[in-house]
């Protein structure tokens, strides 16, 4: 059987990133001279998350859900989704934004499918993203992001999501998720090798790279007062392809994967609250 793997290389992301970065230092700093009289206002949240336990699991744990934007004046709090990585913007063309992000995924135990399969350690994940304001309410973004021990292997999330607000009183967003991995991330949650199969009794599954999942995000951020405000969102994907059909899903996990997270946020800076 041919495979198909997943055409991006771990080098091939770094030197991207790192050309991106080395071409937009000089316009970064000339974009934070523009505005300088202006006061800043910082929003920053904090609360509890569930997320799934490990890609591909029918349980959930528990981690921080964080909230940090900030802007010039009057100017409303930019929009960030509420399941994009870490990261910020280095290039800001118009509509077209680029810069660096940062994640986590934590890791599968060995207990956690049986006892017989191995153990997917702590993962880093570091990339970058590409994203394009279509209109006022609407914008697309892409991530890939590589992971640096645990799995390591290679992700891309492709986003597109709707907003509807007023100014920084309320905000909803709502869009669609896909997510793409490669060979080597699929076989790390979701394959089966001969000597697995023979010690754990499920059958051999030589998993590939491509989409592993589609969902949808919503996100709801409401300000109660002009300091105190609430940040929250549910999040919803379904597996298909390879993790789909993985024998790991269908004897230790599912192929629905839920989050959800409550954050409670305060707004300080220059004039916030008179």
């Amino acid at each position: 059987m041919i495979q198909h793997r997943f055409a991006l290389t771990t080098t091939s992301v770094l030197v991207a990133l790192l050309a991106t970065v080395a071409s937009v230092v000089p316009a970064a700093a000339q974009a934070a001279d523009q505005d300088h009289d202006a006061p800043y206002r910082t929003r920053v949240g904090l609360g509890p998350q569930i997320v799934p336990s490990f890609p591909g699991a029918d349980t959930v744990r528990v981690q921080p859900f964080f909230d940090f934007v900030r802007a010039r004046g009057d100017e409303p709090f930019a929009f960030e989704a509420p399941d994009e990585s870490i990261g910020f913007a280095v290039l800001t063309l118009d509509r077209l934004s680029v810069g660096p992000v940062l994640g986590f995924e934590g890791r599968r135990r060995s207990s956690d499918v049986g006892g017989r399969l191995p153990a997917v350690g702590s993962t880093v994940e570091i990339g970058g993203f590409v994203q394009y304001q279509l209109a006022p309410a609407a914008r697309l973004r892409t991530e890939v992001r590589q992971g640096i021990g645990g799995h390591r292997g290679l992700i891309a999330d492709i986003s597109a999501d709707y907003v509807a607000r007023r100014g920084d009183a309320w905000l909803f967003s709502l869009g669609p998720r896909v997510t793409i991995t490669n060979e080597r991330y699929e076989r790390a949650y979701f394959g089966v090798s001969p000597s697995a199969a023979a010690a754990s009794g499920l059958r051999a599954f030589a998993a590939g790279g491509g989409i592993e999942s589609i969902g949808a995000t919503a996100g709801f951020v409401r300000q109660f007062t002009p300091r105190w405000g609430i940040y929250s969102y549910a999040k919803y994907e379904r597996l298909v392809g390879d993790p789909a059909r993985s024998p790991i899903v269908a004897r230790y996990g599912s192929k629905n994967q839920a989050s959800a997270g409550l954050a409670l946020t305060y707004t300080f800076g220059r004039g916030v609250g008179r």
